[in-house]
């Protein structure tokens, strides 16, 4: 009579993995255990082994070797690989070499292994009870084989080739969400980021009617920094004093690179005052920065120009950005290294329908 349960090998040089996997595994499967390629071998000689779980790395022969051997002398056995490691080579070397059924990332899910094991056991009853009645009954002729495995091929070919492709997709896609929305040096926000959270705080503001204030900030004669230390030496500069900015302003503030050597910073509910704070803490705070590149230490400065929308008076953000490159304008040339502010000033708040105008002041 056949066993209800497949029969599982685990190899591993790990005890502590072995006890684990074979107490997981054992409510479902005839679990045998193995901590290395010759032990997994002599396995093969006493029994025979529907499924073997394999890890890539272990000591003298690798989950490879032993795959490639089972694949050689138990071809119907199902080869499974546990790998910690994500080594293309190896893994391609793994596909070739041993035709591995499916790979299992460690440390794995406990909810993935188990159907990984199931849909593995499923193939191989499957693939034994097709022999067995082949063998037995002998009512197929060699044409239906034929269009059989022929099927099969094109279902296990196409569903991998759906899932590869699902993963590549979710991959890309997660690349170009970080690379639309993050810069690549300082890691910040980029200027896209900015302006929709940008727009997000103003729609926050139209509900609540909350002070904002926006700040640009512009690294004084970079150029000279550029000239002196080259393009790698304005990088560091600028990753380093992304990390002293992230330090200057709060928690509640968002803070990003919106381009070259410039940053913005969106404060809410940050009034005049509020916003004084804000910029002499970043320029004191930049100026007292301790910069390097290689063995060289300098200082780095920078200027402000902080736009601030009090509670009640209406703005967008085109305005308010506006009237923060003009104050960060009169900040370059009035001396550098200092904070200048502009007060968004117009009609408080009308009903919808109204397109009150904005100032300066």
């Amino acid at each position: 009579m056949r066993r209800h349960k497949c029969s599982l090998l685990v190899v591993d040089d790990e005890p502590s993995i072995l006890e684990t996997l074979k107490m997981f595994l054992s409510p479902e499967f005839d679990v045998i255990t193995a901590d290395c390629a010759d032990a997994a071998q002599k396995h093969f000689a006493g029994c025979e082994i529907d499924i073997i779980l394999s890890d890539q790395k272990m000591p003298r022969a690798s989950g490879v070797q032993l795959l490639e051997w089972v694949k050689e002398h138990s071809p119907k056995t199902v080869r499974i690989m546990m790998t910690g490691f994500a080594d293309l080579e190896e893994t391609m070397s793994a596909i070739n070499k041993s035709q591995v059924f499916r790979f299992i990332l460690k440390p794995w899910n406990g909810d993935h292994l188990v159907e990984t094991l199931r849909t593995a056991s499923r193939a191989s009853l499957l693939e034994r009870s097709h022999e067995q009645m082949l063998y037995e009954m002998q009512l197929l002729n060699d044409r239906l084989r034929e269009m059989n495995l022929e099927l099969e091929n094109r279902v296990a070919d196409r569903t991998k080739a759906l899932e590869e492709a699902c993963h590549e997709l979710e991959h890309k896609n997660k690349m170009l969400e970080k690379l639309a929305l993050t810069d690549p040096l300082t890691n910040l926000p980029n200027r896209r980021a900015m302006d929709r959270l940008a727009e997000r705080e103003l729609r926050r503001r139209e509900r609540y009617l909350g002070d904002l204030a926006i700040a640009l900030i512009d690294v004084d004669h970079f150029k000279q920094i550029n000239d002196q230390y080259l393009l790698p030496g304005g990088d560091q500069v600028l990753i380093d004093l992304a990390k002293c900015l992230n330090r200057s302003v709060r928690n509640v503030d968002f803070l990003g690179r919106i381009g070259g050597e410039e940053f913005m910073v969106i404060a809410p509910e940050t009034n005049m005052e509020g916003a004084v704070v804000l910029g002499e803490r970043i320029r004191t705070m930049v100026e007292a920065n301790p910069f390097a590149y290689k063995v060289h230490a300098f200082t780095v400065r920078v200027s402000i120009g902080i736009a601030i929308a009090p509670s009640g008076i209406e703005a967008d953000y085109e305005t308010i950005k506006h009237l923060a490159a003009a104050a960060l304008s009169d900040a370059k040339k009035t001396g550098r290294n200092k904070c200048v502010y502009r007060m968004v000033s117009n009609r408080p708040f009308e009903p919808a329908g109204k397109t009150p105008t904005a100032g300066i002041v």
